[in-house]
């Protein structure tokens, strides 16, 4: 946490609100001198100034304490996506990583391959969209072809597989909350 910069946050935050130092001061009952200070790093706020502050500008008080995300980390560039190849299938990480609540990958299916032998559950709850080629997905005891274009969520738990029993590859986009498959 010493690299956490709490007067650049809430200067960010006060900012956002378009509010000036003199306005968010008497907001925080505070004098705008000390604001000033907070925000240039001159002055360590206390705990009740923090509340206050947070308070005023509309935020939780650890918003203050969060480190900030690292952009760079957050762009996946389409040539050094993670690979993954299980059997005939290969999945592709289009979101950074598997931290976080949602994770997306690409699956690709050559011709007669499936994703099981048999139906399969997890505790994620899925959203499919199929990106090239067509697929069939078995829901339960039902089954239902996907064609380019197509998409289908997947409740937490449901037994579910992939199969392309067709002569062209398939590409299935699809996300997972939380990441798991």
């Amino acid at each position: 946490m010493e690299n956490i910069d709490i007067g650049k946050k809430v200067e960010k935050y006060r900012k956002t609100k378009d509010l000036s130092i003199r306005e968010l001061a008497k907001l925080a009952e505070i004098t705008p001198s000390m604001l000033s200070q907070i925000e240039r790093g001159l002055a360590n706020p206390s705990i009740q100034t923090l509340k206050t502050l947070a308070k005023s500008l509309d935020v939780p008080t650890f918003s203050f304490f969060i480190e900030e995300t690292n952009t760079m980390n957050l762009v996946v560039r389409s040539n050094s996506r993670k690979k993954m190849i299980i059997e005939n299938l290969s999945y592709e990480l289009v979101s950074p990583d598997f931290t976080g609540n949602l994770a997306a990958a690409i699956m690709n299916f050559p011709p007669n391959t499936a994703s099981s032998e048999k139906l399969l559950g997890h505790k994620g709850e899925e959203v499919a969209y199929v990106l090239e080629g067509k697929i069939k997905v078995f829901l339960n005891d039902e089954e239902f072809i996907l064609e380019s274009g197509d998409s289908v969520k997947i409740p937490a738990h449901m037994k579910h597989k992939w199969e392309n029993n067709f002569d062209k590859n398939a590409a299935i986009l699809f996300s997972v909350t939380p990441p798991a498959f």
